[in-house]
């Protein structure tokens, strides 16, 4: 349900930066500076997140020789999926935040002047796709429509329900979404646990844009928070967390390659397609299923993924794959929160596999989880980061 309060509004930097005293300075009379300023409550919210205007340290970030990142757009609250209208507009998702945000650069100087709050109060709102004019967004156990969105970013449209037959549980219910070649859009349903066996669980499905013909695509899924299509071919590719508990160094997460339907990708009976569960793969053969064409960092989080299809990084990093690595929650010393680079081929071989960006791991201390990417027309690699509630742009300059 949206808020009430005002119709969307473009928050700008300038009128960001005049209320920034209610974060540092005068947090209790938040109310009284809503009345004085006339700006919507979400305009605080995203003050008191934290996360506004903090002067990040873009310079611990390493890249290739070339590479630069800059900040997109900040005030991004838990920033989570990211999806490009046709008009250019950025629209992006939260998971624990409940909220979308829609992101323009009106200028046309490569970051963002505004940020619209479109929804709020939804259920893990982190998944969403762009179709025809309409932004698709995953809540756990619906999808939802939000029609010709980036010509009612003023007052954005009631929803429309696709289905709400998808499972209600919240344990790695949130999705990822994403439109394939086949005009489908492909849903990941998470397992509802650590480690468990149950039907309609740990699967990625796929349904027609109206929510019908909703199929069993792929099992053997634990939780799978990426999928990308090859750019060339149209198969699917994916990543996939492993199991927690067995120690800082198993399982490896996924990353899997799925050319048909049908494939089981052993979930919960083999890990990282050679490690049959202590409990669960009693009696069964890691053979029987298939195997990650990649084994990433254990416990690294592996999450939204992107193969590049722009012109300006150097000829040999197109079809690349990017892949974001969220970072460990449990693990004695951290992994991840960096972002991946891939040589793979058309039919799902990697050729080798490196870090791109790294640096929002500082020894034990963590100041950004970059969770997504996204290739923007002009080329450049734009990185969602839920801690630090900003969106990065990596550019390239010869």
């Amino acid at each position: 349900m949206r808020s009430r309060f005002a119709p969307a509004r473009a928050v700008s930097l300038s009128t960001l930066r005049s209320v920034r005293w209610v974060l540092h300075d005068a947090p209790a009379v938040t109310i009284a500076a809503m009345k004085t300023f006339k700006y919507p409550a979400f305009v605080f919210v995203a003050l008191l997140s934290g996360t506004v205007l903090a002067d990040l340290p873009l310079d611990q970030i390493k890249l290739p020789p070339g590479f630069s990142i800059e900040i997109y757009a900040e005030n991004v609250e838990n920033a989570r999926q990211m999806a490009l209208g046709d008009a250019g507009t950025l629209f992006v998702g939260s998971r624990k935040e409940g909220r979308l945000w829609a992101l323009t650069d009106a200028d046309g100087d490569q970051r963002a002047e505004s940020v619209r709050l479109i929804d709020e109060y939804l259920n893990m709102p982190s998944g969403i796709a762009f179709l025809n004019g309409s932004l698709y967004v995953g809540a756990v156990d619906r999808i939802l429509r939000y029609d010709n969105i980036e010509a009612l970013l003023e007052q954005p449209p009631e929803p429309v329900v696709v289905t709400d037959t998808l499972p209600d549980k919240a344990h790695h219910g949130w999705k990822y979404l994403r439109f394939g070649a086949d005009g489908k859009l492909y849903i990941p349903v998470g397992a509802p646990c650590n480690i468990c066996d149950e039907d309609g669980f740990g699967e990625i499905r796929r349904m027609q844009p109206d929510g019908s013909d909703m199929e069993v695509y792929a099992k053997g899924v634990r939780n799978s928070v990426g999928l990308a299509f090859h750019p060339e071919n149209g198969q699917l590719w994916f990543t996939d967390n492993g199991r927690d508990m067995l120690g800082d160094d198993l399982p490896a997460d996924e990353l899997n390659y799925a050319p048909r339907a049908g494939m089981h990708f052993g979930f919960p009976y083999c890990h990282q397609g050679d490690l049959l569960d202590e409990e669960f793969g009693k009696g069964k053969d890691c053979a029987d299923y298939s195997p990650p064409v990649a084994k990433l960092d254990p416990h690294g989080a592996s999450l939204g993924l992107a193969f590049y299809t722009g012109e300006m990084f150097p000829a040999e990093y197109k079809n690349r794959l990017f892949i974001t690595q969220h970072g460990s929650w449990n693990r004695t010393e951290k992994s991840g929160y960096q972002v991946l680079i891939l040589e793979v081929t058309p039919d799902g071989k990697v050729l080798n596999k490196s870090v791109f960006a790294a640096g929002w791991l500082q020894g034990q201390e963590v100041w950004g989880r970059p969770n997504d990417v996204l290739v923007m027309p002009d080329g450049a690699l734009l990185v969602a980061d839920d801690l630090a509630g900003v969106i990065y742009r990596i550019s390239y300059t010869e």
